[in-house]
């Protein structure tokens, strides 16, 4: 079986920092040897299982000191064919080396991270049948030769999957942390609760996935139709079935950040106990998208209910990070309160508001600063949305940036961490295209060129603030692309919003040149030509119904169904759009359909 490309390019996504081919090819058989340092165990035997697994070959773990374990020869290997995962701890952070051979494959890593990454190239370098589950046909998996290094421009390169608005069962997030994964992502921002849904199991306060994990029905495309399906929606995840997810994910190099969105965004948590409501009554979990005008009462009972709610989420997952969300934050139920307005005074709020900030409009900081402070105490970092960023928000709080660049450089210059995920750039949800064949075309077009263009903070918009890049005393800690899932009701439908143009955005914040990405640039015609005839075929064997270049298929059209399609270039006009860093969307009444 020949796997040697035509040309001398790696075929991998994303495609490696240097790198050439070779003449040749190593077939790994039955009885090829796997050692591993200690360290980078755990990734050479998640390579060697996939491996095992989809060519029905026996690979056989071997101890890195001994210089032969005894494993037999067989027709397809030889003594010296071996495949190795080596510790140099001279690479960069994440960084490994490939080289292939006649006699095997040496991986060298820096971390176990770059192990990971290492671990899947070789994966792509054995072609599309590698993403299969069980063998299509026979014969040992073909490297090509070749010699590669490579290392990530950003520490975290994430992607977030909205199962609030849509639930996805257990086994369709782990698939998509294995599709995460397989493109060297390595962040996983869950979204798990919002307005539409509650999907995490409490033992404190159990109403609220009893009551607040499904709506008696969804709105079908934009909520501006008032359609509705009349067809009930729910379910939730079991704390087990989140401690799986957690470690699945970690056993891949992928880190989960759970969020429980507070204090907005909040209806579930409301139907299930409408007494810490600003106002009073009963709810319902949303039918519909958009803002709820309805939030949290900033009391003291809410609070302690919320730290309630962060001590399970804290006792599931093992990460360093857990999100608040903090976003669309509505003040007119606060309000319209009286003893809120006195509680804003007594706080100190209306009295030390800065930048035209009333005290009511602080409550929201005040009540995230108190929640980050409380998982300070358990070991974990808040993540918040960049609304919650301001005077009240501890700097310890990492600030991932929807509303474009501005916020972010004002975050960082004020000592914040800061992931950027602006909307008009990667979210996912946003139509792949501008035909009428588009399935709920919400949004601004976002094609896979756009995608594949994505530079987190352009050199540009840093000159003309006057910036030297690392001298704001926050960090830019990497990018995150969105996939919300208002308009996402199956992982069918997730996999035609994010795929390929996932893959754009994960070769985009791995490598470190984006001025060559630009649409209609050698790069990205190269990128283009990488991704259909390479990487296409390895979704495709995977099972991702993605969106094929041309356009969706008649069966991933949604005829009927109503979006709200946005005008980029409009949008930025009518703000007053000037520079790289001064628009923000949702202005001048041009409301999203989708947010955080």
């Amino acid at each position: 079986m020949s796997h040697t490309p035509p040309t001398t390019t790696v075929p991998t996504v994303p495609a490696p920092a240097e790198g050439a081919l070779h003449p040749g090819e190593l077939v790994l058989g039955d009885g090829t040897r796997v050692r591993a340092h200690p360290t980078l165990r755990p990734a050479a035997d998640r390579w060697r299982r996939a491996t095992e697994e989809a060519f029905d070959v026996a690979l056989v773990p071997a101890d890195p000191a001994a210089p032969d374990d005894g494993a037999p020869e067989t027709p397809d290997s030889s003594p010296r064919a071996e495949v190795r995962f080596d510790l140099d701890p001279g690479l960069d952070p994440g960084g490994y080396t490939v080289e292939i051979g006649d006699g095997g494959a040496v991986v060298a890593a820096s971390d176990l991270a770059g192990a990971h990454a290492a671990g899947q190239t070789l994966r792509q370098l054995a072609g599309a049948p590698a993403f299969r589950r069980a063998p299509a046909h026979g014969g040992g998996p073909v490297l090509p030769h070749l010699a590669l290094r490579d290392a990530p421009a950003h520490a975290w390169r994430g992607v977030l999957l909205d199962v609030a608005r849509h639930f996805l069962p257990k086994a369709d997030v782990l698939r998509f942390v294995d599709l995460a994964a397989a493109h060297h992502l390595n962040v996983l921002q869950l979204h798990l609760t919002d307005d539409q849904g509650w999907r995490v199991e409490s033992r404190r306060h159990p109403r609220l996935h009893e009551v607040g994990s499904w709506r008696r029905e969804s709105t079908v495309g934009t909520w501006r139709t008032g359609r509705r399906d009349g067809r009930p929606h729910g379910g939730y995840y079991t704390q087990d079935d989140l401690r799986e997810i957690d470690a699945y994910a970690r056993a891949r190099g992928v880190l989960v950040i759970p969020e429980i969105d507070l204090p907005g965004h909040v209806q579930a948590v409301l139907a299930a106990y409408p007494h810490l409501a600003a106002r009073r009554g009963e709810h319902e979990v949303s039918t519909t998208w958009g803002i709820s005008d309805d939030v949290l009462d900033p009391s003291d009972e809410a609070l302690a209910f919320c730290t309630d709610v962060l001590d399970e989420v804290c006792a599931v997952f093992a990460g360093p990070f857990v999100a608040l969300g903090g976003d669309e934050v509505p003040t007119t139920a606060w309000r319209e309160r009286p003893d809120i307005v006195e509680r804003a005074a007594a706080l100190g709020l209306a009295r030390s508001g800065v930048d035209g900030t009333d005290g009511v409009a602080r409550l929201a900081g005040w009540f995230l600063a108190r929640l980050a402070d409380h998982l300070r105490t358990r070991g974990r970092r808040a993540v918040v949305w960049d609304e919650a960023f301001g005077p009240d928000l501890p700097t310890d709080a990492v600030v991932v940036c929807w509303r474009g660049h501005a916020v972010a450089l004002d975050a960082m210059a004020a000592g914040h961490d800061v992931v950027l995920a602006p909307e008009q750039e990667v979210y996912l949800d946003h139509r792949a295209g501008d035909g009428d064949s588009e399935p709920v075309p919400v949004g601004f077009v976002r094609t896979t060129r756009d995608v594949y263009a994505f530079d987190p903070l352009p050199s540009a918009l840093l000159e003309d603030r006057g910036v030297t890049p690392g001298a704001l005393p926050g960090r830019l800690l990497g990018a995150q692309a969105q996939v919300w899932s208002e308009h996402l009701d199956s992982a069918r439908r997730v996999d035609y919003a994010a795929f390929p143009r996932l893959a754009a955005f994960a070769e985009a914040v791995w490598t470190t040149d984006p001025a060559s990405r630009a649409p209609g640039s050698a790069a990205s015609a190269e990128f283009l030509a990488r991704l259909e005839d390479a990487h296409l075929p390895r979704l495709a064997a995977a099972g991702v119904e993605y969106r094929p270049p041309a356009g969706p298929h008649p069966w991933q059209q949604r005829p009927g169904v109503a979006g709200h399609p946005r005008d980029l270039a409009a949008e930025r006009a009518a703000a007053g759009w000037t520079g790289m860093g001064g628009w923000v969307p949702g202005r001048d009444g041009a409301e999203p359909e989708t947010a955080s």
